[in-house]
């Protein structure tokens, strides 16, 4: 591998890259999280299921990353990272995100709810025993 950037995928069908990065390892791919992160906007992609829980695994490096992902109006993305990557985290580490998941569980907007994120956001609660 030359450049840490050929690791990214470059459609939602590959696979190769998909992998390559997750046996490239965290910290190598450190520079290309936020890349990464992007396939799991849709966990219907194949590259998102091969991703995921490499991603998941990583922890406390995926906190700002998933912020970036909390702070946006893509509802479908927040969904798939409840699901896959908070429950995943360390308890120390998704603490931060505890009030959030508080308002997405009890005061979601309509596009929130609409994508179900309160159930996410309570499903996330729950794993911690934060209910």
């Amino acid at each position: 591998m030359q450049d840490v950037h050929d690791l990214i995928p470059r459609s939602k069908h590959d696979l190769d890259r998909a992998r390559a990065a997750v046996q490239a390892g965290y910290p190598t791919v450190a520079p290309i999280l936020p890349q990464l992160t992007a396939w799991l906007q849709d966990g219907n992609w194949p590259v998102a299921h091969i991703l995921a829980p490499f991603l998941a695994a990583i922890g406390a490096p995926m906190a700002p990353h998933i912020w970036h992902v909390l702070r946006t109006d893509d509802e479908v993305w927040k969904y798939w990272i409840l699901g896959w990557i908070m429950p995943s985290l360390p308890e120390d580490v998704a603490a931060q995100f505890r009030p959030e998941l508080a308002r997405l569980c009890h005061a979601p907007t309509e596009s929130e709810r609409q994508e179900e994120l309160d159930h996410q956001a309570r499903d996330v609660l729950t794993t911690f025993g934060w209910t």
